[in-house]
């Protein structure tokens, strides 16, 4: 019987043709592959930060620019707790004095900014250190519009995915101290021939107030304007030495 079914069936289906499927469209296919991409470089940056969390950074973007440049790289990484806390307490006090309250932007500074900017037309700084953690690590120097963009999103995935401490342990690792000169290790040594366990307050204070531009301020022979930033900011980095905790 059902075989009998079978053949009385079979005449329904004669003729029958299966419709070709649809070619997808080049535009769709396009964004399809854009989205892909775009889904791959947001969360690309999220794994290389989560890694960054356990395992000490290698080399930055910047190490690389100043190595084309003739420069050489040195750099020696050492743990949080090898740094001296005045060194600490004078990044915070010269560098980001909210930097344990806030989430990775200072609103304040930024508004300040742009107020100065309004009035005057200058540009000034309103980076925290967390910011400055982000370009340091992954990004080239520039001002344009797109870097800080990317910086923005950089400096969330850090603050979402790093404790404060680690933040400033990666950031005094890997920040320009000088030609070719990185990290607070290498900092110490080159400059005060000691360990950065073993700065001094008016040491960690120099070391600080040359930040701003390390390549042409001099922490061992410091001129006028580095004489005073570092007097203002050894005045106020001892309720910053404790760092976060």
């Amino acid at each position: 019987m059902a075989d009998r079914g079978s053949r009385l069936e079979a005449p329904e289906l004669v003729g029958r043709q299966v419709a070709p499927p649809r070619p997808v469209p080049r535009g769709a296919r396009w964004a399809r592959w854009l989205g892909r991409a775009l889904v791959i470089a947001a969360l690309l940056p999220a794994l290389v930060i989560a890694l960054y969390r356990v395992v000490p950074p290698p080399i930055t973007p910047l190490m690389l620019i100043r190595s084309a440049e003739g420069l050489p790289i040195r750099k020696h990484w050492v743990p949080y707790r090898a740094i001296a806390p005045a060194l600490v307490g004078a990044v915070l006090a010269s560098e980001d004095e909210t930097f344990c309250s806030h989430a990775g932007f200072d609103l304040g500074a930024i508004r300040e900014a742009l107020q100065t900017y309004k009035r005057t037309g200058r540009l000034r700084g309103a980076s925290t250190i967390s910011q400055q953690t982000a370009k340091n690590l992954f990004l080239w120097p520039d001002h344009s519009l797109v870097r800080k963009g990317v910086e923005a999103y950089f400096t969330v995935l850090i603050e979402l995915l790093w404790p404060k401490q680690r933040i400033l342990e990666v950031y005094l690792n890997i920040i320009e101290w000088g030609p070719g000169i990185y990290g607070a290790e290498v900092a110490a040594q080159s400059y005060f021939g000691r360990p950065a366990a073993g700065l001094t307050s008016r040491q960690a204070a120099l070391l600080a107030a040359v930040l701003p531009n390390p390549r042409v301020l001099s922490a061992v022979h410091p001129g006028p304007f580095v004489e005073r930033r570092a007097d203002w900011t050894q005045a106020r980095m001892a309720m910053f030495t404790r760092g976060c905790g």
